[in-house]
């Protein structure tokens, strides 16, 4: 992609009203535009980024044998009503009625829409367990929207809903997602700890917030080092095996946000042990059993053909809040520092002197071989200086930058910069190629 025809509206400036390293450098990067309050546009570079998270979640997802649909963004109020959650929910919940007078809503959340859809198909345990879930736009009208999109009214959501005969069929569920999350937020280049954590509107009594230590996280948090040292389920992980003892491993430690901080268990950990620390949720899973499914009656036959009340789960990741806590996680005084996974391009090809003959040919032959082989490159070929394109370039956080001047062009010869080191080296144009195309494999 040539930036010369991209659309790519970086700032020079810090916005005044960025809080937040995240919320700053995504509007300076050009990733997002403020609408409204809370409400944002995600912009070309942006929503690339957005959509690599995306595609990792669904990859974990479908590993772990749920299975995606999609529901929409307005829900019937009388699901809520009838599930007892519409006058408890709040204000955050955006009501609205349609021109017949009939009562909508923008969904917060899926859990009664998805218990409807499940009660109108399935009727026996032979068609259990079953994992639903979707990615699709939220809204909570938050009292104060703030940190960019790390708290914002409108927002993209992986919600995903299992179902359940009993509380152990149940609870192997709650293990996949669990196992799921931990290898999800790996791929993002992050260390999630899995936290105890209150369970709030959605219900339940067991629920694990995934949380990343960060110093602008919103929460205080307590946890045993030891848990930012354990290994990730590999991608051999048997989803259909007994998961506990991963879990076990994983839970068997202290760990707990602040609502549920216990100061005496805590005190047990040793000392060189206790994390006390700032974090950033980026994923949370509940267990709530029948609150749904009974009043909702989503009812099926037993082995003893008996209708009993199905056991459910629900686990949510917000990869639009994701990208911002990667950006919290990974970045420096010049910039954004992506993780490989999710980069918005694979690397940045600079050529710093366009319409010079020999550094035009070079950095487009570049531009061709890198892309025949498989690379996502951002080419810029637009007249600026040099210092202003390498500014520009840290400032986005591409893992690779190429760099084409017409004294190494004419030596056939580039600068490869490594944007996480900042190591440079200067190489032939084949040993640049083997370079990128060897790291991307």
């Amino acid at each position: 992609m040539r930036l010369s025809r991209y659309f790519l509206p970086i700032l020079k400036e810090d916005p005044k009203e960025a809080e937040i390293v995240s919320h700053r450098l995504m509007l300076r990067a050009g990733m997002i535009r403020q609408q409204a309050a809370g409400i944002y546009s995600w912009l070309p570079l942006g929503k690339r980024v957005l959509d690599k998270v995306n595609a990792i979640i669904c990859e974990e997802q479908n590993r772990a044998g749920a299975q995606e649909i999609l529901m929409p963004t307005i829900q019937s109020a009388d699901l809520w009503i009838e599930s007892g959650r519409y006058n408890d929910y709040g204000q955050e919940m955006l009501r609205i009625r349609d021109r017949h007078d009939r009562a909508l809503l923008y969904g917060p959340t899926n859990e009664e829409m998805v218990t409807d859809i499940f009660r109108a198909h399935v009727r026996s345990y032979r068609d259990l367990p079953l994992n639903l879930y979707h990615l699709q736009w939220k809204f909570r009208d938050e009292v104060r929207p703030r940190f960019g999109v790390m708290r914002s009214r409108e927002f993209l959501m992986k919600d995903a809903y299992s179902f359940d005969l009993d509380l152990e069929g149940a609870r192997a569920s709650y293990n996949r997602m669990f196992v799921a999350y931990l290898r999800t937020f790996h791929r993002f280049g992050l260390k999630p700890v899995p936290m105890r954590a209150e369970t709030g509107p959605i219900g339940g009594d067991l629920s694990h917030e995934f949380v990343i230590l960060a110093e602008t996280g919103e929460s205080a948090v307590y946890c045993d080092r030891n848990l930012l040292d354990l290994p990730i389920p590999g991608e051999d992980t048997d989803f259909t095996r007994d998961l506990s003892p991963v879990i076990d491993a994983w839970t068997g430690a202290y760990a707990a946000t602040d609502d549920m901080h216990d100061e005496a268990a805590f005190g047990e950990v040793p000392e060189e042990r206790r994390v006390s620390a700032r974090g950033i949720e980026i994923g949370h899973i509940f267990y709530f059993g029948t609150k749904y499914s009974e009043p909702m009656r989503a009812l099926v036959a037993n082995q003893e053909g008996e209708m009993v009340p199905v056991h459910m789960g629900s686990y949510g990741i917000g990869p639009t809040r994701v990208v911002a806590a990667i950006i919290e996680a990974s970045h420096d005084a010049a910039g954004i520092v992506w993780p490989k996974s999710v980069a918005p391009f694979d690397a940045g090809l600079i050529n710093l002197k366009p319409g010079d003959e020999k550094t035009d040919e070079i950095a487009d032959g570049l531009l061709t071989r890198l892309e025949r082989a498989g690379l996502e490159v951002l080419y810029d070929d637009v007249e600026a200086r040099a210092g202003a394109k390498f500014a520009s370039m840290d400032l986005i956080g591409l893992p690779w930058q190429v760099v084409v001047g017409p004294r190494g062009a004419a030596a056939g010869e580039v600068e490869v910069k490594d944007r996480a080191t900042g190591e440079r080296e200067t190489l032939s144009l084949d040993a640049a190629v083997n370079r990128l195309v060897h790291d991307k494999a």
